[in-house]
């Protein structure tokens, strides 16, 4: 029964609503496939994340324009079913990929992943990647793993010197670093004994070098007491030898 134009601009309108946050999708076609299998194909494509309709080829073309995925719906032939998610694409390539392996009713066209289109070969490697979140965690792991192994080696460092330290002690190691500070200690009282010594002798020295100087001085100093004396009869002699006789 062919649709109307009210209806078709509806559905279109309706599937360019869910394609509009799509970033990828896998395009396929089935022959044969029962009620049963398309529910349980739907069911685990929702498990990945993803969405399934059964389209006709010109109003999916329509409802794709402007999306990330109307390059994939373009054009298309046949009967066909698009699956789309906006999330993990591998997901949605492996949930697809081991469906198709017991269900050989459903093949696949072609699909597409942020805006790049894919051919049926490389939605097979796409099923064999790593989804998002295993890349997440194995990145997680190597951001993590320099840190606790440099963590792991600072603290069996530390442990290590501790626990040399202590069996050092426990020996008897650091007795011979005592003694020598103990004498270090000691040696400015040494010293300062030493340089007291001569300042207190000083004085005495002093007062001894004072009293020789006034013993050799002592004679020096009579001999000029005496001298006025000599002098004075030295002159009384000549004026007696000097005056004239009276005749």
């Amino acid at each position: 029964m062919a649709l109307s134009r009210a209806s078709k601009t509806e559905k279109v309108g309706k599937l360019a609503a869910e394609l509009q946050h799509s970033t990828s999708a896998i395009i396929g076609t089935f022959k044969g496939l029962t009620a049963s299998k398309d529910f349980e194909l739907r069911k685990a494509i929702r498990a990945a994340g993803g969405s399934y309709h059964v389209v006709k080829n010109k109003l999916a073309a329509k409802a794709s324009e402007g999306t990330k995925i109307e390059a994939a719906l373009q054009g298309l032939k046949g009967v066909s079913a698009v699956a789309y998610t906006s999330g993990d694409p591998v997901a949605l390539a492996k949930a697809l990929s081991t469906w198709v392996k017991d269900n050989a009713e459903f093949t696949f066209k072609l699909g597409i992943v942020d805006g790049k289109v894919i051919d049926v070969r490389e939605i097979g490697d796409l099923a064999t990647m790593p989804g998002k979140e295993e890349l997440f965690s194995k990145l997680l792991f190597l951001i993590q793993s320099p840190a606790q192994r440099l963590a792991t080696v600072i603290n069996a460092t530390g442990r290590d010197l501790a626990v040399v330290i202590n069996q050092g002690v426990e020996k008897g190691k650091f007795a011979g670093a005592a003694a020598p500070a103990a004498a270090a200690a000691e040696a400015p009282k040494v010293e300062a004994a030493v340089t007291e010594a001569p300042a207190a002798e000083a004085p005495a020295a002093e007062a001894q070098l004072v009293a020789e100087a006034h013993a050799v001085e002592a004679p020096a100093a009579d001999a000029s007491a005496e001298q006025p004396e000599n002098s004075t009869a030295s002159q009384g002699g000549e004026a007696a030898t000097t005056d004239p006789v009276e005749g």
